[in-house]
């Protein structure tokens, strides 16, 4: 079994993945396993993965969506938790490239108890254009990366023994983790969000949150760089998706109905 799994949210940008892959081939620790986790119908993935597979010192699972019911990540990260084999999951976007001790890092907390959660640098235009075309990583360090057009700088400076704040912010679902377990008892995430923003983040931190589960900080620990992308989703949809967060707050249930088990 292994320590943990790294749960890839990923759609379409096939080059943004295989930088991901390329830099969880080249983590200082090992004895991890990867579920991209697809919210999509075409073949693309499954074929690079079928001719490439080998070159990766992790096993690969790739879940993906049998007809295109439009955004379902949700309903994908349910499959991808039923998937895992490991007791500690850990969840990240298909557009963040983690750092070489980002594995390390969560599985010193394989065995917590916690919501960890990670932060993200946001990668600026230029630099990730950069990336992109070149496909290397090389420029991923810390002093590159301070002479960009970079934000959230202070996110990506790695130090494990000495954190830079010990304010403990909320969850981001680019970068966090947690046991499976915990997930399992709030029924995973609700799949009623079928727009992006809000489902994926703070209505599962508030679930977990109301179950007794307790946050902890990875910042300065496990870090991720995001690569820049326009916005795929208005403001409008976020303010939609607030709106049905709201409304299920006041049930307080910590379970949502539709889940990884439907109940209603």
């Amino acid at each position: 079994m292994p320590s943990i799994s790294i749960v890839i949210s990923y759609y379409k940008a096939l080059g943004d993945l295989k930088l991901i892959l390329k830099a969880l081939n080249q983590q200082s620790k090992s004895d991890f396993e990867v579920i991209i986790s697809e919210d999509d119908t075409t073949q693309n993935t499954k074929i690079f993965l079928n001719n490439n597979q080998p070159k990766y010192n992790f096993p690969i699972l790739h879940n993906y969506q049998s007809e295109d019911l439009g955004f379902r990540k949700n309903m994908m990260l349910n499959r991808a938790i039923l998937s895992a084999n490991a007791e500690m999951l850990v969840f990240i976007d298909g557009d963040c490239i983690p750092h070489k001790h980002f594995v390390k890092e969560y599985i010193k907390e394989k065995e917590s108890d916690s919501i960890l959660v990670g932060r993200r640098v946001m990668l600026g235009p230029k630099i990730s254009a950069n990336i992109q075309a070149t496909e290397s990583l090389q420029t991923l360090n810390i002093f590159s990366i301070l002479t960009s057009d970079s934000t959230k700088i202070k996110d990506g400076i790695y130090s494990p023994y000495l954190p830079l704040t010990t304010k403990i912010r909320g969850l981001v679902g680019c970068n966090w983790g947690i046991n499976k377990n915990h997930l399992l008892a709030i029924n995973g995430y609700d799949e009623d969000y079928i727009t992006p923003g809000v489902g994926e983040d703070n209505d599962v931190e508030w679930r977990l949150e109301l179950n007794g589960v307790t946050k902890k900080s990875m910042k300065n620990k496990a870090i991720v760089y995001h690569l820049h992308h326009e916005r795929s989703y208005t403001k409008d949809v976020i303010f939609a998706n607030m709106d049905v967060w709201k409304a299920k707050q006041k049930t307080n249930y910590i379970q949502c109905i539709s889940g990884i088990e439907k109940l209603d």
